[in-house]
């Protein structure tokens, strides 16, 4: 445990994440130095929200120096594990944590961990709405955060025992993370992040952490229908629960599919969730949320009029296959969270009608191949956009060669040729395969500006 007012606290990166961690230090005592490469101009805000705290910055680079007389280095999400001052703060044997890890060390109440390559968002949110409709009944409040929306660290001084915490967390913070949640989940496991992790190996490493540090009490709940994922079960030390489509093995609590209805098993039984046509999400992979969330809502302790209050009106969260305008009879789609070919090809196989599909970004040096195949069979025309187009035109053109195309220099390009090729009865998706980098900050900030650019038309 730190003692904070004795503490000389360095924080790289002045995300939300930085932030937040910064706010708790400095607010118990703490010597806060707050890093980020980005110079001034790009973080006046940031700075303004923490003007009455005695946070000391540096901006521009990561000066060594600042470790001196460190007693801990916590680092953002964003903040690749080759920095130079992780890489200092390594070799000189200094603790690394992150604002995750010490919202697990210090949360009064407890906590749910979601992970995954594809589906935590949706998942997250999901739990958080089920957990919220057991209010009164054994939970006071649920909270949601961590990878998405607040940082669960602001707001741990309002949490109390009867409360749940419902955190989704990404690869990047669970590499530095030596505590597990009492319920944790893997989605599922695809190539992403290698351009940070290395292999797949080491990104399933950093995934599979969410489980390690568990104890005989806690639950887990894996995708026993996504081979990766399940060949982590025998890391399990507490509970194993499952999801999938397909029958629950023998003995097992979880959820599965059986005549049109999501089923909950427990240790007090089986029991029918509701009809598949009561789920409002479009697409096979949204099921397997629902699936996924029933799964572990229960496994904190939800019962099943909870679960199905939490999926029954629930539309989805933006970006992530959201309807933006229909436009001359076609209708326009935003998946801009499909920062991998691999959710792109999620999002291709939701709809039955022709697509006229918007993919670019930037390049993580994932395999484009099947996803080109894919296109060849579910589109009626590619529009290929930013930084990746050139090379996604060489893919096409060896994989999908008859497939009508066109590359566009960015976005707004993309939005002005993808409706030219639009007829009625089409959808236009935005699933672009690629992170956002090459054009804006964030996903997010590229599913605003494609929603702005549509409604303009």
């Amino acid at each position: 445990m730190i003692d904070w007012k004795a503490a000389r606290v360095v924080v790289v990166g002045a995300g939300r994440q930085g932030q937040a961690t910064a706010v708790y230090a400095a607010g118990r005592g703490a010597q806060v130095v707050l890093n980020d490469a980005r110079p001034q101009a790009e973080l006046v805000e940031a700075k303004q929200r923490l003007a009455n705290l005695p946070v000391e910055w540096h901006l521009g680079n990561h000066p060594l120096q600042l470790l001196d007389g460190a007693d801990v280095l916590f680092v953002s999400g964003g903040v690749p594990s080759d920095n130079p001052l992780v890489a200092e703060a390594r070799a000189r044997d200094l603790p690394i944590s992150n604002d995750s890890q010490l919202f697990l060390e210090l949360a009064p109440c407890r906590v749910v961990g979601i992970t995954g390559s594809a589906g935590k968002t949706t998942t997250t949110m999901l739990v958080g709405r089920m957990l919220a409709a057991m209010q009164g009944r054994g939970v006071r409040r649920a909270w949601v955060g961590g990878n998405i929306g607040n940082p669960l660290l602001a707001d741990m001084d309002q949490m109390q025992a009867e409360d749940v915490a419902v955190m989704e967390l990404s690869s990047f913070q669970l590499e530095w993370m030596t505590r597990s949640p009492s319920v944790a989940a893997i989605l599922n496991l695809a190539p992403n992040h290698l351009d940070r992790h290395g292999t797949m190996e080491s990104y399933t490493a950093a995934k599979a952490r969410i489980l390690d540090f568990q104890m005989p009490g806690d639950s887990a709940v894996l995708n026993r229908e996504d081979a990766a994922t399940w060949a982590l079960a025998s890391q399990v030390r507490g509970q194993l629960w499952s999801f999938g489509h397909g029958e629950l093995p023998f003995g097992q609590n979880g959820t599965c599919l059986r005549d049109g209805q999501v089923w909950l098993r427990t240790t007090q039984g089986e029991t029918a969730v509701l009809q598949v046509n009561q789920v409002q999400l479009i697409g096979d992979h949204n099921l397997s949320n629902v699936l996924a969330a029933c799964a572990i809502a229960a496994a904190a302790g939800a019962d099943a009029e909870a679960l199905r209050a939490g999926v029954q009106g629930f539309h989805g969260a933006p970006h992530r296959l959201e309807w933006v305008r229909s436009l001359n009879d076609a209708d326009w789609y935003n998946d801009s969270i499909a920062t991998a070919p691999q959710r792109t090809e999620a999002a291709l196989h939701s709809f039955i009608r022709p697509i006229v599909l918007l993919l670019g970004g930037r390049d993580k040096g994932l395999p484009w191949a099947d996803l080109a195949r894919l296109a060849a069979q579910r589109s009626r025309h590619v529009v290929l956009f930013g930084e990746a187009a050139p090379m996604l035109e060489s893919v096409f053109a060896a994989h999908a060669p008859q497939l009508p195309r066109i590359q566009a220099a960015d976005l707004a390009a993309a939005v002005h040729a993808a409706a030219a090729a639009a007829q009625p009865g089409d959808v236009v998706l935005l699933a672009p395969g690629g992170t956002s980098f090459d054009e804006f900050v964030d996903f997010e900030a590229r599913g605003e500006r494609f929603r702005q650019l549509v409604k303009e038309l």
